[in-house]
């Protein structure tokens, strides 16, 4: 039974792949690389440093160099601005072991005039994460954000941070929790 499980994933990974990798991937193919492949004549001998000829913008130099555009403004950027105020920014477990759940609830209170709206809240690792209300808080509001620790088999002191995005100034906030992993005995 175990088994036919495990064929049957593979299976579905495989048919991703093809599926990703044929139907999906926006990577030119065989045929449409000899479509469109470019004739000797356009091809220059000596480009420049850093830049190569593009046939897609007639044949003018790219500098290869160059930085890519820049992201889409994250929401919070544009939105009108509150204030935002949290019991506590940091938290300390203290001494825990491998392998353990350790939960925090950060609350905070909206001491602005608008309504905080909590875009994202994302842990520095996989063994950090957050939860956060989805819905605007109203001024003079409160609300939790719980952050939840589970070191693995990580040892030792240990320092992570939960970097929360919303409208506020500056955008981001960021809580810290420590604590001292130890090696079940």
């Amino acid at each position: 039974m175990k088994e036919n499980i495990k064929i049957g994933l593979l299976g579905i990974i495989a048919l991703t792949l093809v599926i990703d990798t044929f139907f999906l991937d926006d990577k030119p193919t065989r045929k449409n690389l000899e479509e469109n492949t470019i004739p000797e004549s356009n091809i220059a001998i000596n480009p420049t440093p850093n830049s190569m000829i593009n046939p897609l913008t007639n044949n003018t130099p790219t500098n290869i160099n160059q930085t890519p555009p820049p992201a889409p403004p994250v929401l919070s950027e544009t939105r009108t601005k509150t204030n935002v105020q949290f019991t506590n920014l940091a938290h300390d477990f203290g001494a825990i072991q491998q392998d353990s759940k350790n939960t925090k609830i950060f609350k905070f209170k909206n001491t602005g005039t608008e309504p905080l709206i909590i875009e994202n809240a994302v842990g520095s690792c996989g063994c950090t994460v957050p939860t956060f209300p989805k819905e605007p808080i109203k001024p003079g509001g409160v609300g939790e954000i719980e952050v939840v620790y589970s070191p693995g088999k990580q040892q030792g002191a240990q320092t992570k941070t939960v970097t929360i995005t919303a409208n506020t100034n500056p955008i981001t906030t960021v809580l810290n929790i420590s604590a001292n992993v130890e090696v079940p005995k």
